[in-house]
């Protein structure tokens, strides 16, 4: 063989190893994206049916939980002195037979920091959301219906976000605050909702609204 015989032969090898080694990373990079969108989609699918599960276990009276993905949401889960899990909660009310949550926030996601009424799928959304909890309390009929009739007033005041974080003020008021003082109005009983005592501060933290002899947690997941 000539020399430049030699020469374009080993060109042509060499192109063809190239060529076997190019489609192969594509080929794996195709079965990589197809694996990453495949669960993606199961993931979307299952944190759907967990949204649908826990929306259909609502009724009114029920404290919903959830735990966020930014740093806010972990700094208010630190408040929890025995159960870390939650970030926020709120009360539901079934109305025209859908769940809706009246929540105080405040943040980025409510300007306003007024309370808010959202519905429970909203609430629930597994977009900033990694876990959700639903509690049941031991209320009478006639407690719910009282319940129902101080979310309302709550509602028309909508009291800012209380940043300090102040059980004394009432013009100002937190997410576990809401809870607290509204459930304990409806039951007529200072202590059916507890406080935490901590170097001298005294506080709601979301895990004393479910870490009660009157709270039963009737359902929970992780989204994926």
């Amino acid at each position: 063989m000539s020399k430049v015989a030699s020469i374009i032969s080993g060109i042509l090898l060499a192109m063809g190893a190239s060529c076997f080694v190019i489609c192969n990373y594509a080929a794996s990079n195709r079965r990589s994206t197809a694996a990453v969108h495949t669960g993606a989609f199961r993931s979307a699918v299952y944190n759907k049916q967990m949204v649908d599960t826990a929306v259909s276990l609502l009724r009114s009276g029920y404290v919903v939980l959830r735990m966020g993905f930014g740093a806010d949401s972990y700094l208010l889960s630190q408040m929890n002195q025995k159960d870390k899990s939650y970030s926020h909660c709120g009360i539901v009310m079934i109305e025209h037979g859908y769940p809706f949550v009246y929540h105080s926030i405040g943040g980025e996601d409510n300007p306003d920091e007024r309370l808010r009424r959202d519905s429970a799928c909203f609430f629930f959304s597994p977009t900033h959301n990694k876990n959700i909890a639903i509690v049941h309390y031991d209320y009478t009929s006639a407690q719910i219906n009282d319940l129902r009739q101080i979310v309302a007033r709550y509602y028309r005041q909508r009291p800012r976000f209380d940043m300090k974080f102040d059980l004394a003020s009432d013009d100002k008021i937190y997410c576990a605050e809401f809870i607290y003082k509204a459930v304990n109005e409806a039951t007529h009983d200072t202590g059916y909702i507890r406080t935490t005592t901590l170097l001298g501060y005294t506080f709601v933290g979301i895990d004393d609204l479910f870490l009660n002899p009157h709270a039963d947690v009737v359902w929970q997941t992780k989204f994926k």
